[in-house]
């Protein structure tokens, strides 16, 4: 049976009701970030941004799979006030969030990938400071119930798994799209990610309705 916040997410996922014109401007800033860097021709940026959103992206089809296969809870849920639910831990804010963050955290890469910070490879330093800066703003907002956890090993006594899965993969993957030497490699790794997310979507959402 759901527990109480599943059934709230539940009862608002993809409800056009839920629309709030907001959502237009938050589109219209998005589309901003990667138009500058398309402008500049600056694809490492925009490649790596949408690696980085589409790592999230997979993370919340499985975790709406983890809630249509134990029907009772996700292992993060989104039950709170927004202008639309896309998936039951993922809303359109959190989504636009996330499009943009990639291209935040991978302005803010040393230009010479080889500097090492405190004796550790920049990348690896600065992969592991932007997830843990991450777990830290979820640890907050799920305090006040706007990210719900309902699982004893996700939760604040277990951070390592939100570090560790829910974090860590999206800096690294999307650090490696950035830092790959051909534009076919970058273009391929970004197609294969959104190509499974797609997939999964069709398959999940529209065709079986299991998300």
């Amino acid at each position: 049976m759901p527990t109480d916040f599943a059934s709230q997410a539940q009862a608002i996922l993809r409800d056009g009701n839920q629309f709030q014109w907001y959502v237009i401007t938050l589109f219209a800033l998005v589309v901003y970030v990667y138009a500058v860097e398309v402008e500049r021709q600056n694809w490492n940026l925009v490649l790596a941004g949408l690696a980085f959103w589409g790592m999230d992206w997979f993370n919340e089809i499985w975790n709406g799979l983890v809630f249509h296969f134990t029907n009772y809870a996700p292992v993060w849920g989104a039950p709170g006030k927004t202008a639309y639910l896309l998936l039951i831990g993922l809303n359109i804010e959190i989504c636009f969030m996330f499009a943009v963050a990639g291209v935040a955290f991978n302005k803010m890469l040393p230009e010479d990938k080889k500097v090492k910070i405190m004796g550790i490879p920049n990348r690896l330093f600065m992969a592991v400071v932007g997830s843990i800066f991450c777990v830290f703003v979820e640890i907050l907002l799920n305090l006040i119930n706007a990210l719900t956890w309902e699982y004893s090993w996700w939760s604040t006594r277990a951070p390592w798994l939100i570090f560790l899965i829910g974090y860590l993969p999206f800096f690294l993957v999307s650090f490696w799209v950035h830092d790959m030497e051909t534009m076919k490699q970058k273009v391929t790794t970004v197609g294969v990610i959104a190509g499974v997310d797609i997939v999964s979507l069709i398959v999940f959402g529209t065709i079986l309705g299991w998300i």
